[in-house]
C-alpha cells in the first residue's frame, strides 16, 4: 500500500533531478519531424479555439463524452492538416533548429 510519505518521497525526488539540456544533433530528418509535429499541436490548439464556441447540445450530442473526444478529434485534424501543407510553418521551423544548430547555439540563442 503505497503512503503519503512515499508519494512526497517520489515526488521531491522527481523535482531534485537535474533536466537534460537538449544538444545539437544536425540531422535533418529528426529537425524536419519536430517541425511537423510542432505544427500539427499548434494547429490543432488553433483549432481548439475555433471549436469552444460551438454548442453541441442536441439528442446526439454534448456531454462529457464529447468534451474529452473532442481533442483527440481535434489532434487528428491537426495532424491532417499538417501533412497536407498546414500553415507553412514547418518548413520555416525547419530551417530555424537547422541553423541553431549549424551555429552551434541553442535553438533559445543561448
Amino acid at each position: 500500500m503505497t503512503t503519503a510519505g512515499d508519494i512526497s518521497a517520489a515526488q521531491a525526488m522527481v523535482q531534485n533531478r537535474a533536466v537534460a539540456a537538449p544538444h545539437a544533433t544536425n540531422n535533418a530528418g529528426a529537425a524536419k519531424k519536430a517541425a511537423s509535429q510542432f505544427e500539427s499541436v499548434f494547429i490543432s490548439q488553433f483549432l481548439g479555439s475555433m471549436f469552444e464556441g460551438i454548442s453541441t447540445d442536441g439528442p446526439f450530442g454534448g456531454g462529457q463524452g464529447e468534451e474529452m473526444f473532442r481533442s483527440l478529434m481535434l489532434d487528428e485534424y491537426g495532424k491532417q492538416i499538417e501533412t497536407q501543407g498546414g500553415f507553412g510553418l514547418s518548413s520555416a521551423i525547419t530551417r530555424q533548429l537547422l541553423h541553431a544548430q549549424e551555429s552551434g547555439r541553442g535553438v533559445m540563442g543561448k
